[in-house]
């Protein structure tokens, strides 16, 4: 059953005790680009939140910019479809206005990923990648659920460290995360800078 997608704006996440206390907002960025978060993306971010808090690790602020590169990643794999065989879903494709890569197994293309906020955003610091995919055979319109993409990451060691702060990022504290959800691609963008200089106005 394909699911029914409602645009909600930007939405902040505080904590007190347990409890998530959400507002919502629409963000524009000082590049003029205007972000919104559906609500699949929103579930994805409050079950990452949740996943964290489980592990005993704070929330991490909802970036507006990192949100935009995350949802523009994903759109860039399902439409210029810059994966192949020998490049990986952190690859990007020359049909945008960001420099292309085929990122391969061995991080050599790595500044392509780090690089990516600060090309399309006014976001200072870098962008760390993790990316989901499945494959199904209406994948043109089938969008992956939050869970499923969770599921995903949690399974894979690398990943899951990155989201728990662990292994070779346990001296990092993320102050950024961007979400993106398109089709049967999943990206989420974490950062160490803060997300800072941002307009506010309504999402339409």
């Amino acid at each position: 059953m394909q699911l029914l997608i409602k645009k909600y704006s930007i939405i902040i996440i505080l904590l007190f005790n347990t409890q998530l206390v959400v507002a919502q907002q629409s963000i524009q960025h000082l590049k003029n680009f205007t972000v919104c978060i559906n609500e699949n993306e929103m579930n994805l971010y409050n079950l990452v939140m949740q996943y964290r808090q489980q592990n005993g690790l704070p929330i991490i602020p909802l970036s507006p910019s990192l949100t935009y590169v995350a949802q523009t990643h994903c759109k860039d794999l399902v439409v210029n479809k810059p994966k192949t065989a020998n490049c990986n879903l952190h690859s990007w494709s020359s049909n945008g206005s960001w420099s292309s890569c085929c990122y391969t197994a061995d991080h050599k293309q790595a500044t392509c990923m780090w690089n990516k906020p600060r090309e399309l955003t006014d976001y200072k610091g870098d962008g760390f990648e993790i990316a989901f995919h499945i494959w199904r055979s209406d994948n043109a319109t089938y969008t992956v659920t939050p869970q499923e993409a969770l599921n995903g990451w949690k399974g894979s060691q690398g990943h899951n460290d990155v989201i728990l702060n662990k292994s070779i990022w346990n001296s990092i504290s993320w102050n950024a995360i961007g979400i993106g959800i398109y089709q049967g691609y999943a990206t989420i963008w974490f950062g160490s800078a803060k997300d800072n200089n941002l307009e506010m106005q309504e999402c339409k």
